[in-house]
């Protein structure tokens, strides 16, 4: 089993490429593998409570955490505890953590 960490940074109300993102994510974990999607930038944006979520809504049933950086949020005046469900707010040191840990990373 392997660890990917997925960053999104792209608003998926703007680019209708963010599909792919999610698409790896769950196709990764589908194979047996330990897989996150952090949400930065833009990316954030359907992360609110009440926002349309799109295939992000599809994640956490296919076994795939979601975080949102809480730089990110807040820099967009989106309250941390006021994210949709299975999404939760975290800094920016999961990615360094990951990247000394040898997970996988790839930024889209």
């Amino acid at each position: 089993m392997s660890k990917y960490l997925l960053i999104e940074s792209r608003d998926p109300f703007d680019s209708n490429d963010t599909r792919f993102c999610c698409d790896l994510a769950r196709q990764l974990a589908a194979a047996n593998n330990e897989v996150t999607v952090f949400l930065v930038q833009n990316g954030v944006l359907p992360a609110r409570a009440g926002a349309r979520l799109g295939d992000l809504a599809t994640l956490a049933g296919a076994g795939v955490s979601v975080l949102a950086d809480s730089f990110s949020l807040k820099e967009r005046g989106i309250d941390a505890g006021n994210l949709s469900s299975g999404i939760t707010a975290a800094p920016l040191d999961v990615i360094l953590d990951a990247l000394a840990e040898g997970t996988q990373v790839i930024w889209h």
